[in-house]
């Protein structure tokens, strides 16, 4: 692996550019005290860009400062616009590292892994430069994979500087899903951040293929987190989700834990 710390030309300060032409401020979810904003955009082009240029923004300023900085992100089709624009950045990608949020227990050759479309859409262009650190290793359990998986998150610093992440039709964020067994740890706020194995769904529930997931703790101790959502049908969901019950919904979860959260909508399907 890459070592992050070394020594490059400066890099400098990106200007934030996100475009919030248009910008339509909401509300969504209390918690006690909290409300939850919903920043919404016209168009996917605008949606993508103002996204894009918050990672921009966070992982620029924590490579200047802390000479290094660790990102992850969701697979899907969803985040391929703002991949396709944070790929063009120019924020020292040789010092930041990259991961996904969550991967199905599933070689990176398959057509369901995650870490294939990290690979083809943002490790492109001046972010081919950046350090890959995946989910997935070849074990003998999923459990196993996850134990891998956290220790190499671990030696890169153990926290993200920024997350981006995408929500189900069923409100589900990472790899929690709904009565999943694993559920309540993956959310439990008192936690060490780490990544676990997530079992298949039984009897017809998601998920269809066995997971690995970070949990909650490590989007609590983030220092940026962007949930990008597209479409009337999941702005409806995160409503739903954010007046939900924090011990089995991971929105009203991050709400609760005071995640740093940002909530980007695009009414643009």
């Amino acid at each position: 692996m890459r070592d992050q710390a070394a020594v490059c030309a400066p890099v400098r300060r990106p200007a934030h550019c996100a475009s919030r032409q248009n910008w339509v401020p909401a509300f969504a979810g209390m918690h006690g005290s909290k409300m939850t904003a919903i920043e919404s955009f016209p168009t996917v082009d605008a949606w993508a860009a103002s996204i894009a240029g918050r990672i921009e923004e966070t992982l620029g300023a924590a490579v200047i400062d802390n000479g290094r900085a660790l990102f992850a992100g969701p697979g899907g089709s969803t985040p391929s616009p703002v991949y396709a624009r944070l790929a063009q950045a120019d924020i020292g990608w040789d010092r930041i590292a990259i991961t996904i949020v969550d991967e199905r227990y599933v070689p990176e050759t398959s057509a369901d892994s995650n870490a294939c479309l990290i690979k083809d859409v943002l490790l492109q262009g001046p972010a081919a430069k950046a350090t890959f650190i995946p989910l997935y290793h070849p074990e003998v359990t999923v459990d196993r994979a996850a134990a891998v998986a956290a220790k190499a998150l671990a030696d890169a610093g153990g926290r993200f500087d920024a997350v981006l992440l995408g929500m189900g039709e069923d409100g589900h964020i990472c790899s929690m899903f709904p009565e999943s067994p694993t559920l309540k740890t993956l959310l439990s706020p008192t936690l060490k951040p780490n990544v676990l194995g997530v079992p298949h769904g039984r009897d017809g529930a998601a998920p269809s293929l066995e997971r690995i997931s970070i949990t909650l703790p490590y989007l609590m101790s983030a220092g940026r987190v962007v949930l990008g959502l597209k479409g009337a049908a999941k702005r409806s969901v995160f409503e739903r989700e954010a007046d939900g019950d924090p011990a089995v919904q991971p929105i009203a979860a991050m709400i609760a834990a005071k995640v740093p959260l940002e909530v980007v909508w695009t009414e643009a399907g």
